[in-house]
């Protein structure tokens, strides 16, 4: 009983973790239909597991799009050196700069 146990939990670990590696890591398109696929499982789930609003955060994730770096989504929002405001920097002149005594 205990091998049967060890075994179904190492498969199932191995599981979350491919599954994390293909949602972190995977295409975008593959982890669109992923979550999309995981939204619908959480859906038809019955009642009295209350799974509506993890199918409905699985929807948002599904359809949300991130940046071109796959990170944060501002990319290319930036504001261009002209638009920016003056950066508020204190300059030291080296020659000022000394050593500690």
């Amino acid at each position: 009983m205990n091998r049967v146990l060890d075994n179904s939990l190492v498969g199932l670990a191995l599981l979350a973790s491919a599954g994390y590696a293909l949602s972190s890591l995977g295409p975008k398109g593959l982890r669109a239909r992923m979550w999309a696929a995981l939204a619908r499982l959480a859906a038809r789930a019955p009642a009295f597991l209350r799974l509506g609003g993890v199918a409905r955060r699985l929807v948002e994730a599904s359809r949300t799009t991130s940046g071109a770096c796959g990170g944060c989504g501002s990319c290319g929002s930036e504001q261009s050196d002209a638009d920016k405001p003056p950066a508020t920097e204190v300059r030291v002149p080296v020659a000022k700069l000394g050593k500690r005594s």
